[in-house]
């Protein structure tokens, strides 16, 4: 169980995340994106990347409407995976979708732990799961297939 001081800070990271959004707006030169959207609530994202020869995402964006959770899942992720290699990417991925369903992310490495800690209190709320992984989805959904089908 969390304690009420550390659960006030994650409140206030997601509400700064979600009031002043990271790596938002449209990026022209993507190499991949891909759009989700939750139709239960009606969140929406659209993810843009620039992949380069490396493997290495040279930047990420995001676009979307929705719920303070859902904004500030898809600002801590682009934040994240800016500079990380695809492979990377993937890996932190996983780990924070298993994260959200309140699963063991154990193999995730501790500063990546610690921030994605933030968004793990959402498995308490199944309606809010979603929220928290629609970007997510949508952002592997974007390097698997370079644009991506609406995520349900």
């Amino acid at each position: 169980m969390m304690d009420d001081s550390l659960r006030e800070l994650y409140q206030d990271v997601i509400l700064d995340h979600s009031r002043h959004p990271r790596h938002f707006g449209p990026l022209d030169d993507a190499t991949h994106q891909g759009e989700g959207h939750n139709p239960l609530c009606g969140d929406r994202v659209k993810i843009y990347l620039v992949v380069d020869e490396a493997g290495r995402i040279a930047d990420i964006k995001f676009e979307g409407k929705g719920c303070a959770i859902s904004q500030a899942s898809a600002s801590l992720m682009t934040d994240m995976l800016a500079g990380r290699t695809v492979a990377e990417a993937e890996k932190l991925m996983d780990g924070f979708l298993r994260l959200a369903k309140g699963e063991d992310a154990a193999d995730l490495d501790g500063d990546d732990r610690e921030r994605l800690d933030i968004m793990a209190g959402v498995s308490a709320f199944p309606m809010r799961v979603k929220c928290a992984t629609l970007a997510w989805h949508t952002m592997k959904s974007a390097l698997e297939h370079g644009t991506a089908a609406k995520t349900e």
